[in-house]
């Protein structure tokens, strides 16, 4: 036992042992390439979120001095923040990268989808996703999931089957053991990708402060008009916000996770360089879509009854 433990400590104190980020690195990295040589029209879903953007970094990594061999896929809700639209457009320009838009307004505006009652668009994004990836004919799509975020994703495998109509089955996940991937379909299925699995939302922060990596400047503390609603601040917008008794107030906040305005909640926070965010997420002992999701409260299983009808 005592020997065991020595060859471990030794082991880690050796300069060629990988640090836990590098690890991690090293497994998207693999993942990527893997996805590469079994797919034929792979693509990433990229929102200009943190996880989104740590994921394309990944891609750009993976097959430096190349070019990234997939293309981009954004599912625009029409409620998204200014902010985060504009950063999305900036990195795609910058890297000379392809992006499809597939937009929930103009399936609102042909009669396929209807507005919600409580103004959010985020499960309204299934159908346009879905149907995205069946018209480009996507074999393979990389999602920016991780399992710590919540209990349905923590249920699903790094090479996640989907079926004819998008739709996921717990009971079809595949063993992938010593990181060997299937990805196996039939005609008409697809498999989601998720290169972020094992990481965590600290791990997520450590390796942009690692890596130097430019976000939008929502994630950091500023000053915003923001009016509280179950437990949640959200910001104003045309989505439906404020409603009658809520009242707008200029507060310092953060947001962990970006998505559509009208479920998407900031903290309260003085947060306003990496170590600080960094710092922040260590005390926390709720997770980001727990704490800041309005989407994902809906019902216990809220997550879990819409991956299984086609969504990330």
């Amino acid at each position: 036992m005592t020997t065991t433990i020595k060859a471990v400590e030794e082991q880690q104190d050796s300069p060629f042992a990988l640090s836990h980020l590098d690890a991690l690195e090293s497994e998207a990295v693999h993942i990527f390439r893997e996805v590469a040589g079994e797919f034929e029209r792979p693509v990433i879903l990229f929102s200009g979120g943190k996880d989104s953007i740590v994921m394309l970094h990944l891609a750009l990594k993976a097959f430096a001095p190349a070019p990234v061999p997939f293309t981009l896929l954004h599912v625009d809700t029409g409620h998204n923040f200014p902010e985060v639209i504009e950063y999305r457009d900036r990195t795609v320009a910058r890297h000379n990268l392809r992006l499809h838009v597939a937009s929930v307004q103009d399936y609102i505006d042909r009669g396929v989808l209807r507005e919600r009652p409580d103004g959010t668009r985020n499960p309204l994004q299934t159908v346009p996703l879905t149907e995205a990836i069946q018209q480009h004919r996507f074999d393979a799509v990389f999602g920016g999931g991780r399992r710590d975020e919540e209990k349905a994703r923590a249920k699903e495998r790094v090479f996640s089957l989907r079926d004819e109509f998008s739709q996921w089955d717990p009971r079809r996940q595949r063993p992938e053991l010593w990181q060997l991937y299937n990805g196996r379909h039939a005609p008409g299925e697809h498999v989601r990708v998720f290169p972020l699995s094992n990481w965590t939302e600290l791990d997520v922060w450590q390796y942009i402060a690692r890596e130097g990596i430019e976000l939008p400047e929502i994630y950091f503390a500023h000053e915003r008009e923001v009016f509280a609603r179950n437990g949640m601040w959200l910001t104003a917008g045309e989505w439906g916000g404020p409603k009658e008794g809520e009242t707008v107030e200029k507060r310092l906040i953060r947001y962990r996770t970006v998505g559509d305005m009208s479920c998407t909640g900031a903290v309260d926070s003085d947060a306003t360089t990496l170590d600080a965010v960094i710092a922040e997420i260590a005390a926390s002992r709720l997770t980001e879509r727990g704490a800041t999701r309005a989407d994902d409260k809906l019902s216990e299983a809220a997550m879990e009854d819409r991956k299984r009808e086609g969504y990330f």
